[in-house]
């Protein structure tokens, strides 16, 4: 006897949002803009990400995102109709299921871009670093799953449609992958660091298939995780006196991915007011 599956959905409507959502995955109704300026960010429900899948859509592509959180109840979008799949990045089991959700909504089409951007830092008690002995493996696990494993994981995922494309990989990656932050712990900082070394590989191997890849390395930039007194004590250190705006950052990543960079590959670009210098 066969049972018949009820799957609840429910729909939610920001302006032209439209978001259908069930227990596994949640999965948007797209209308593609533009089938040939396909862009795949992760993190993109705010700070960095959201600023660039803004920015994106201001210029005309279909933005695909990913992220923990459902789609920003005032989203500022009000032309468009966003693709975003709800997904837990730390666990494979749900980024599987996504991956095969996305493949689904792309039929194949060429992807022009994808945006390694979400990431997690854990704190402690009092939302300080974890020191290297107050991180046990459990984090560590959970950090490189979201801020390494899940970049290689979707990049080879979805392969084959930038290779149709010549497409561009960015990976978001810290000023903390080069230098001891203290905000940030040894568990992010080496997963960034991971990724900054992997940029380098995969800009190697995939060069031949006509893809790009490179990084960015964000400072300071001001985000929803901001608290007065870190910005306070951090800005001092910056030679511009001042963070780093999701806007600015977002503008660079758009210049990364169009044909202004299209002979530089294998390169991290750090965005951080001359921190480092």
């Amino acid at each position: 006897m066969v049972k018949k599956l009820k799957i609840k959905f429910k729909i939610i409507e920001y302006f032209n949002f439209i978001s259908y959502t069930n227990n596994d995955y949640q999965y948007q109704k797209c209308i593609m803009k533009n089938k040939d300026k396909i862009i795949i960010l992760t993190g993109g429900s705010r700070g960095i990400g959201h600023a660039t899948s803004k920015k994106f859509w201001d210029d005309g592509w279909t933005v695909i995102t990913f992220s923990r959180s459902e789609v920003a109840p005032k989203c500022p979008w009000s032309n468009n109709t966003q693709l975003h799949f709800q997904v837990d990045l730390e666990n494979q089991i749900s980024l599987d299921k996504t991956l095969l959700d996305l493949h689904k909504v792309l039929e194949g089409r060429p992807v022009k871009a994808l945006i390694n951007n979400a990431a997690v830092s854990p704190k402690n008690s009092n939302n300080n670093r974890l020191s290297f002995t107050d991180t046990d493996l459990s984090l560590w696990r959970q950090v490189f799953n979201v801020n390494f494993f899940a970049p290689i994981i979707i990049s080879q995922s979805i392969i084959n449609n930038l290779k149709l494309a010549k497409g561009v990989i960015i990976n978001v990656t810290s000023i903390a992958s080069d230098n001891v932050h203290q905000f940030a712990g040894p568990a992010y900082a080496t997963s960034k660091a991971a990724l900054k070394s992997l940029t380098r590989e995969m800009a190697s191997d995939l060069a031949n298939e006509g893809i790009r890849v490179n990084a960015i390395a964000p400072g300071e930039i001001e985000t929803s995780m901001i608290t007065p007194d870190s910005k306070k004590m951090l800005t001092e250190k910056i030679p511009m006196k001042r963070f780093g705006t999701p806007d600015e950052v977002a503008g660079v990543i758009h210049s990364m991915c169009s044909d202004t960079f299209s002979y530089v590959n294998g390169t991290e670009i750090q965005i951080n007011g001359g921190q480092t210098v």
